[in-house]
């Protein structure tokens, strides 16, 4: 019998608003493999935290690497065409 695999990942984000839309982004799109990948998403404060618990170590490193490409998308979204953005926007007018 195989052991579970834990990664827990925190996400610091400028406001607790950012955090809740990044989860609310993630969260949409189920894990691909729901028999060996279990994930939980949960805001606290300006954090994101994920959790992944994975039937291998493997699948530990490729769930965490593609988490984080989609956060950094988030990221780079939210800095693009969030409030800050819109602010700057506004004052150019």
């Amino acid at each position: 019998m195989s052991e579970w695999h834990r990664v827990t990942i925190e996400i610091p984000f400028a406001s607790p608003k950012h955090a809740v839309i990044a989860k609310q982004a993630i969260e949409v799109d189920p894990e691909l493999q729901i028999q060996a990948v279990k994930r939980e998403l949960v805001v606290e404060d300006e954090k994101l935290i994920v959790t992944f618990t994975t039937l291998t170590v493997r699948l530990s490193r490729l769930t965490a690497n593609a988490f984080l490409e989609n956060v950094d998308l988030i990221v780079r979204t939210i800095a693009e065409f969030g409030e800050e953005a819109e602010k700057s926007h506004e004052q150019k007018s």
